[in-house]
């Protein structure tokens, strides 16, 4: 009997022991219900529990990362595409996100999906493609006022995938193809209008100084005779034929 007695006394300590001790990590805290009623969030560290009386739940701190499964979404001109997301938040007040919701990561991914149906919808295709910015500060808006109340923080929302039709795909394809046509012509254009107006005021230049002809001719003569080429042009200057013109004039009128 004497044996037993500090036996026993020892199993009960090692049983008080494991039952009211607990360690939490730097990023954990335990939300502690004494007899059904909240009393604190505590942590990190030694956390010293009643047996029986207390029940301690764990709550993570860290970032979380969620994905949201991909949703059917009609656009506002009736377009049907695939738009998935993922969302970054974190657990503010450990409290009420255990007291408010039932489990906040089940109702923060139903919330999400909603969510991304509704806003999307709501916005065109174009609205979609390349004002991504723009909707993922709506979603992130839509759900930290949700949230607040849990005792969470959305810290970020992107949109990760839109899934177009083929066809679709096809139009938009299409559509680039001819926007860059016409880009093409527009330069081309705008090409043409300023060799136009250069070649206007080189006229007007060559008007005012007949000679700047000839040394454009003996300019061409050089840049043809730098190549390996079997035939040499030579640009005959019209002043020069103007004497003889002259002479058969003349020559004509004496027969007359």
């Amino acid at each position: 009997m004497s044996l037993f007695t500090p036996v026993a006394i020892l199993v009960l300590v090692i049983f008080f022991l494991s039952a009211a001790l607990r360690i939490l990590n730097e990023y954990e805290r335990g939300v502690i219900f004494r007899l059904g009623r909240v009393i604190a969030a505590k942590g990190p560290g030694l956390i010293i529990l009643i047996p029986i009386v207390d029940k301690m739940v764990k709550v993570s701190l860290r970032l979380v990362a969620m994905d949201v499964d991909p949703q059917d979404v009609i656009t506002r001109d009736n377009v049907s595409v695939k738009v998935n997301a993922v969302i970054y938040f974190r657990v503010i007040e450990p409290v009420k996100a255990i007291i408010e919701v039932e489990n906040y990561s089940y109702a923060m991914s139903q919330l999400a999906q909603t969510t991304l149906r509704s806003v999307c919808g709501q916005a065109e295709l174009d609205e979609l493609l390349s004002g991504r910015e723009k909707i993922n500060a709506q979603l992130q808006e839509i759900l930290d006022t949700h949230t607040d109340p849990w005792g969470i923080k959305v810290a970020t929302v992107e949109l990760k995938h839109i899934d177009l039709p083929t066809e679709m795909q096809r139009a938009m394809a299409r559509q680039a193809e001819a926007e860059r046509e016409r880009r093409a012509k527009v330069i081309n254009a705008e090409g043409e209008f300023q060799a136009a107006s250069k070649l206007a005021e080189a006229s007007g230049i060559i008007e005012e100084h007949p000679i700047a002809l000839q040394l454009r001719y003996l300019q061409t003569m050089s840049e043809i005779s730098t190549e390996s080429n079997t035939t040499t042009i030579f640009p005959l200057p019209i002043d020069l034929l103007k004497p003889f013109a002259s002479l058969w004039q003349k020559t004509g009128e004496d027969k007359t």
